[in-house]
């Protein structure tokens, strides 16, 4: 893993996130960008907090803000754009509708144990 992929699943964790993949797309034709990181958070309030200690965390040990970020308006899916690497946090029922890891099925996943 890259040291942004580090501080994003270590920020994710530190607010109790949970089910993280990190689907590297960097060999998928037509892929946005190089990689996703998927998480899911269990309230709104959650997961706008998992959102914005992602931001945080990113910026002060990197220095590197987002691309541009969205979805605080309803919180049920943030996504935050680093260019080659996006965030996205999901309440688990949107997650679930969105299915980001069989639409990008081709591409190669690690899955991130949970932290009890």
């Amino acid at each position: 893993m890259t040291k942004i992929n580090d501080i994003i699943t270590s920020a994710i964790q530190d607010r109790k996130g949970f089910d993280i993949s990190i689907l590297d797309l960097s060999n998928v034709d037509g892929a946005p960008t190089g990689q996703f990181i998927i998480c899911s958070g269990k309230s709104t309030t959650q997961v706008s907090s998992i959102a914005d200690n992602v931001r945080e965390e990113v910026q002060k040990q990197t220095g590197e803000k987002p691309v541009n970020y969205d979805g605080y308006r309803n919180s049920q899916w943030i996504v935050i754009d680093y260019g080659d690497t996006m965030v996205h946090v999901f309440l688990p029922d949107t997650r679930h509708f969105y299915r980001l890891e069989e639409l990008w099925s081709d591409a190669e996943t690690i899955r991130i144990p949970d932290i009890e």
